[in-house]
């Protein structure tokens, strides 16, 4: 995965001193209403993945933790179908991508594994929650970054460009219906290796 080169000072460490407000789980339902609204309003469908992405520690408590939230996933999978693996990209960053035709089940399925992260004790390591979409000029993603508590649009243009037109224009119609990053300079973005990749791959 080709991650931003300043993944760390939004995602990282140095947005908890920049925070506008505390992460919170429940905003992440926000995404169930918001994926009607980009295929009613702007005719974005689904992708049919999500992924939840986080920071690594070497402590046994916290392969305890990710080996609980495997359990979750592998629980859920039987329930809803929603498939999962378990990716690490070359910047060591760990992901849980999951699959499932129902956006809902997707949404469900990344709060629950990001609730079971905080509830270890390990919040702290939860950087973003990244919901793919596909239309008629490519891929848009909404990122929620736990450590600034918003949601913010990213529209790719290749490899190594984003529309910012797009990216206005989701964020004046999902405007009230998700928690939006009000501060533009924390839009950053998270590459695809290569053009119509997804981040997390």
């Amino acid at each position: 995965m080709g991650i931003f080169d300043t993944i760390r000072a939004v995602l990282g460490t140095n947005a908890e001193t920049d925070a506008t407000r505390e992460a919170d789980p429940e905003d992440l339902f926000g995404m169930s209403t918001a994926y009607m609204t980009m295929e009613a309003d702007l005719g974005y469908d689904h992708c049919g993945e999500a992924a939840l992405c986080f920071s690594g520690v070497d402590s046994t408590r916290f392969d305890d933790a990710v080996e609980t939230v495997e359990a979750i996933l592998e629980a859920g999978e039987i329930d809803t179908g929603t498939g999962f693996h378990r990716h690490e990209d070359d910047h060591g960053y760990e992901w849980f991508v999951l699959e499932d035709d129902d956006p809902e089940d997707l949404v469900t399925s990344v709060h629950f594994a990001a609730d079971q992260f905080i509830e270890e004790g390990f919040g702290s390591r939860l950087l973003a929650a990244v919901f793919g979409f596909e239309g008629s000029d490519g891929p848009v993603y909404w990122v929620y970054s736990f450590r600034r508590g918003a949601y913010y649009p990213f529209a790719p243009d290749g490899s190594n460009d984003r529309n910012q037109r797009i990216e206005f224009k989701l964020q004046s119609v999902l405007d009230g219906e998700l928690g939006l990053e009000d501060d533009e300079s924390y839009w950053y973005p998270l590459w695809p290796d290569a053009p119509g990749d997804h981040p997390w791959e």
